[in-house]
């Protein structure tokens, strides 16, 4: 019987405490540092009065000690809410008042500003401080005032997470995720990548996993909790550099890593080295669309295989993706697929308005069933999608990204397309402003290569015109010399719209 997801986490503490199990920039802490951390916040917790089921909140960043936080908030059955570091002071604030927090767990650099604490006083919230040094502590910095208000969030015993989703198309919103879905998605996903099943086993595992995603998103939490449920070091990049990540490579020689496209991009800007690479078998990507010319110049050049997946914060994890199996025998003639179904899942793409299911090769909705849902009804996405003769799932934008121009629906990425076909353009998003003839109208900014020169914005628009029909054509382009993105590397179309709507 496969043990839960709180009988694993206390069974990976116990094997070998002494062990390394944690990296960051190049110190290694044990599992049984680990486990004092764990105790240090469980006693916190319980003189803060939170119990079973109570939301804590959890401002998460890659560092050893909020890998041990949310390890006991969810092995004590409570309910992380993601709070974004990154964020301004005023959007934290706002967020643990919005949360009616009992307690709010934070790095000692995001106490450096004092409106956390002058926050949390005013709302009656415990702050606790995370920090590192020789070992891993967490620890009470500041109680709830005595007279502190009793009007809290309500507590949520089946829900582990209120995720924050990515952020990437608007304003983040949250999805309670179910102890039950969460468990399942990461207890069923050992071994699907990979060429060979894993046998079920609890030992410690030799060969570290790598964070280089986000904590503070599903992306990066799942890849952490994988690993701890696989009883696997972790070694945690504080952010994306091609300097980390060649160091992870170099020195722990993993045979599995997951990185976005805009980081497979770095690397192959900064002609990272191929023997560098060369312990991997496969690089998960996710999170944005992999672009099949980047994909198909990445795995020329370092005969690494790119295996693409799709997910959403709603399912706890992947829906489907591709396997070295299958990258064996499709990789040629499937470029721009993110594989097929997950074990567990199936998928179906329909009619907008009429819900019948469209034939292969067509362009609908998605639907979904998973087993981390918990229940066996179709669940509609918001992703356009096609589904081929062989089951490959292409995703073909959001359906509410549609510009609908006076009428005429825009698809934004079959105009990304376009323009980053240019020779001169890196990089294009696509959004829709308001227009008050039209009602929207498409604008695109735009990201260069490297040394391109000079660029008239006259002869991308002339460009465009030439490749799309004319409604499709943006009404505006503005060069950026980044693209603005979400701490996951997504491009942020909410970020590229106010660039627009701000000059308006």
């Amino acid at each position: 019987m496969q043990p839960s997801l709180i009988e694993r986490i206390h069974q990976v503490l116990k094997l070998s405490p002494e062990s390394p199990a944690l990296e960051f920039q190049g110190q290694w802490f044990s599992w049984q540092s680990i486990n004092d951390a764990m105790n240090q916040l469980e006693d916190s917790l319980v003189k803060a009065g939170l119990g079973e089921g109570d939301v804590v909140g959890v401002l998460l960043r890659n560092r050893p000690a909020h890998v041990a936080a949310l390890m006991q908030v969810l092995a004590s059955r409570r309910c992380v809410a993601t709070i974004n570091p990154f964020q301004s002071p005023d959007k934290v604030s706002a967020d643990i008042r919005g949360l009616k927090l009992k307690a709010v767990i934070c790095d000692r650099d995001d106490l450096a500003h004092a409106q956390l604490s002058d926050t949390a006083r005013e709302c009656g919230t415990a702050v606790l401080e995370m920090s590192a040094d020789e070992a891993l502590h967490i620890s009470t910095v500041q109680a709830a005032p005595a007279q502190a208000s009793t009007d809290y969030h309500p507590a949520l015993p089946n829900t582990c997470i209120l995720m924050l989703t990515s952020g990437t198309t608007g304003p983040a919103k949250r999805i309670e995720l179910p102890y039950r879905s969460f468990a399942l998605s990461l207890m069923g996903t050992p071994g699907h990548y990979s060429s060979h099943k894993e046998v079920e086993d609890i030992r410690l595992k030799d060969t570290p996993a790598v964070l280089t995603t986000p904590l503070v998103h599903i992306g990066g939490m799942f890849a952490a909790m994988a690993a701890v449920t696989q009883a696997r070091p972790i070694v945690i990049l504080e952010k994306f550099s091609v300097a980390e990540i060649r160091r992870a490579l170099t020195t722990y020689r993993p045979k599995l890593i997951s990185l976005p496209p805009a980081a497979l991009r770095m690397v192959m800007d900064a002609d990272t080295p191929v023997e560098e690479l060369s312990s991997l078998l496969a690089i998960r990507c996710g999170s944005a669309p992999l672009p099949p010319a980047l994909q198909e110049e990445f795995e020329n050049k370092y005969g690494v295989p790119l295996l693409d997946s799709y997910g959403a914060t709603e399912f706890a994890g992947a829906v489907a993706g591709w396997t070295i199996g299958d990258h064996k025998q499709f990789a040629k003639q499937k470029r721009g697929s993110v594989g097929r179904a997950q074990p567990g899942t199936q998928i179906r793409v329909v009619n907008a308005d009429s819900g019948e299911v469209v034939p292969p090769n067509t362009t609908g909705i998605l639907e979904v069933i998973s087993n981390q849902i918990g229940h066996k009804e179709w669940t509609r996405t918001t992703d356009l999608a096609q589904i081929d003769e062989d089951g490959f799932l292409y995703i073909k934008g959001r359906a509410d990204d549609a510009i609908i121009r006076g009428g005429f629906k825009i698809l934004p990425q079959d105009v990304v397309a376009v323009l980053r076909s240019h020779d001169k353009i890196k990089q294009a998003c696509v959004v829709g402003i308001p227009d008050q003839r039209l009602g929207e109208v498409p604008v695109a900014a735009i990201e260069l290569r490297p040394g391109s020169g000079e660029v008239n914005i006259d002869e991308i628009i002339a460009f465009a015109k030439n490749k799309l029909t004319s409604y499709q054509v943006p009404t505006a382009i503005k060069i950026v010399e980044e693209m603005p993105r979400t701490p996951s590397m997504k491009i942020s179309k909410h970020a590229v719209k106010n660039l627009f709507l701000d000059q308006a």
